[in-house]
């Protein structure tokens, strides 16, 4: 099969979306597919690779995401692309102008052009559009609509995701499936840190070898609750002495927050890493004790799936974005408000055989997430979306083909 990709999220920038369409691709090539990428060229000082299967488009930096771009393609230059590959099926992964790109694209070679739901944009707006607390949410729904309504078909990553755009305020015409995010388990959750890796890592950050660890992965930027969650473990490493927490990642948030820490006098309890490859991550998973956040605004967590295939419990708020993944009690705990959050913290670091055993159930739940069964999974959902192309496909004929693959 000939696949196209399109992403405003991709090399060299660094997200949940971009980990995506890499390991989309790997796995579908392994699989024996042809992929080419269509995205973005992140801007006038990206530097990129000499891919003849990735077509760079013209972009500009993104209003709604911090180290985030825009593509702004040429209609003929894509097209022809598409075609010298003689591409079968679009895969998109983003709504903005390369979302309309594809469709576009799909309506001239007759193909068929489906969308992965990254984003709950009901959430995320307010944290970037101007005045966005004054927008509407009955806008913003209209704005989803209309940037959603052209795509054959949708694969939403959570249950979550897949109830919101079956709502008969957004797209519940348009056909899905579910078919969660997945973890490389070759090139990331096979990764196990030696001890040495371990004492020379902590000793760099300041953390002594008996000092317990909590953990955040992921960009520091308001949407995540960056702040809320500041509060929540200053509060956690004053009520024990013992325990330091690490902020791995980097966004418009870091500077603030690094500030408020240094104010408070917690610099040396609570440290801020900065951007760490992605090929080096496994290292500060294994020193954690447990692994936290209080985001709302997920679809389905790459963070926390790379959390538990290093069998790290985690502590999360409770939302449907996680349920697939954080099981309350067995692999960590759903907390229903931020002070909840602390007390749960505090619950697995005073108790290391609790932290232990939820560890050991965090790496069981990740192998339900694996590459290969990812890969799997949209295939068969290709090969039932071409099967029906042009005529209608329903829901449950895509959500069939999809768990048929275990």
């Amino acid at each position: 099969m000939n696949i196209a990709l399109f992403s405003d999220s991709y090399l060299p920038t660094k997200s949940g979306i971009v980990t995506v369409v890499i390991q989309l691709r790997q796995i579908l090539e392994q699989m024996g597919h042809h992929v080419v990428i269509v995205t973005v060229d992140a801007g006038p000082d990206g530097q990129v690779e000499d891919d003849p299967c990735v077509l760079r488009v013209p972009s500009l930096h993104s209003p709604v995401g911090d180290d985030q771009y825009m593509g702004f393609p040429r209609r003929r230059r894509v097209i022809e692309f598409l075609k010298k590959n003689n591409i079968q099926i679009i895969h998109s992964h983003t709504e903005f102008f390369l979302g309309h790109m594809a469709n576009v694209a799909g309506k001239k070679l007759k193909i068929p052009v489906i969308a992965t739901t990254h984003t709950m944009w009901e959430d995320y707006y307010k944290y970037y559009l101007m005045l966005g607390k004054l927008i509407p949410r009955k806008v913003i729904r209209k704005v989803v609509q209309r940037i959603y309504k052209k795509f054959y078909a949708f694969i939403n990553v959570s249950q979550k995701a897949h109830d919101y755009f079956r709502k008969p305020f957004i797209l519940p015409k348009i056909p899905s499936a579910i078919i969660p995010n997945a973890i490389d388990a070759k090139h990331f959750a096979g990764e196990k840190a030696t001890e040495q890796q371990k004492k020379e890592l902590k000793n760099s950050l300041g953390i002594g070898e008996n000092d317990r660890v909590i953990l955040y992965v992921g960009r520091i930027v308001s949407e995540k609750r960056l702040d809320e969650l500041l509060d929540v473990v200053i509060r956690t490493v004053n009520k024990r002495a013992d325990t330091k927490m690490v902020f791995v990642g980097s966004g418009d948030r870091e500077e603030a927050l690094r500030n408020k820490v240094k104010e408070l006098g917690l610099s040396d309890k609570i440290i801020f890493t900065g951007f760490i490859d992605w090929h080096k991550l496994y290292i500060y998973y294994n020193i954690a004790d447990v692994f936290v956040t209080v985001s709302l605004s997920e679809m389905h967590s790459m963070t926390i799936l790379e959390a538990l295939s290093q069998g790290v419990p985690v502590v999360c708020r409770k939302d449907t974005s996680f349920s697939d993944t954080v099981f309350h009690g067995i692999d960590g705990f759903f907390a229903l408000s931020d002070k909840e959050v602390d007390d749960y913290l505090i619950k697995i670091l005073n108790d290391s055989e609790l932290g232990a055993k939820m560890g050991k159930e965090a790496f069981e739940v990740s192998q339900r997430f694996t590459l290969d069964i990812h890969g799997r999974r949209t295939v068969a959902f290709y090969e039932e979306v071409l099967k029906h192309y042009p005529n209608p496909v329903t829901p449950e004929e895509l959500q069939l083909a999809v768990d048929k693959i275990h």
